[in-house]
């Protein structure tokens, strides 16, 4: 970074890591101890939909690797369209299998940057819940995404609220989530960030 830079108070962009993404089964453990919510087993990857033939190919080429894998459990991988125009590549295993779930993350976006396609890697969502009956005083379901932010290398809690007549969300306990994971993930700290991803198939 030049002095010019530094003066005018820019900074060089974050290097994506997708390795920080094999930090979420570690970061589970002490999510479940402090909060009480564990895996669902679900995740996605979120980008920008593009057409053209090269990347249906690429898209083809990931469903099929892991389609392919002989210990996957439930309906194979998806693609899936939301009400803003964004495309989810979504993976399902089971709850107890979140280092495969990391994995099938970890290849969907290895694959799509290393194609040329990393411009429009938005983010990954790692779903968890908390079925307590009592939680939240309201009974039902709790659910929480990790969410991954590619061209940040942070992740960020979001936990929509069930219910109700709009779109809300538990901002006590995305700040709670963010508390007990400090060591085990990097943490977005610019919480004008944390966007809400709302109908996010991950969750």
């Amino acid at each position: 970074m030049g002095l010019l830079d530094i003066l005018l108070g820019r900074t060089r962009p974050v290097v994506p890591d997708l390795d920080r993404l094999f930090g979420l089964p570690s970061a589970a453990v002490t999510l479940q101890a402090a909060a009480g919510f564990t895996p669902t087993g679900r995740g996605a990857v979120c980008f920008a939909t593009v057409e053209g033939a090269a990347f249906d190919d690429v898209r083809k080429e990931v469903q099929e690797l892991l389609d392919a894998d002989a210990e996957r459990t439930g309906p194979p991988v998806e693609l899936v369209g939301d009400e803003y125009g964004y495309s989810w590549l979504v993976s399902r295993r089971g709850p107890e299998d979140l280092p495969a779930l990391v994995s099938d993350l970890h290849a969907v976006n290895s694959a799509l940057e290393m194609s040329g396609f990393g411009p429009q890697l938005l983010c990954s969502v790692t779903g968890f819940e908390d079925a307590d009956a009592n939680a939240g005083g309201g009974g039902g379901v709790r659910r929480l995404g990790l969410v991954y932010l590619y061209k940040r290398g942070t992740f960020y809690p979001f936990a929509p609220l069930a219910g109700g007549d709009g779109q809300r969300r538990d901002n006590a306990l995305e700040l709670q989530v963010k508390s007990a994971l400090v060591d085990d993930l990097r943490i977005e700290q610019e919480l004008s960030r944390w966007f809400p991803v709302w109908g996010a198939p991950g969750l």
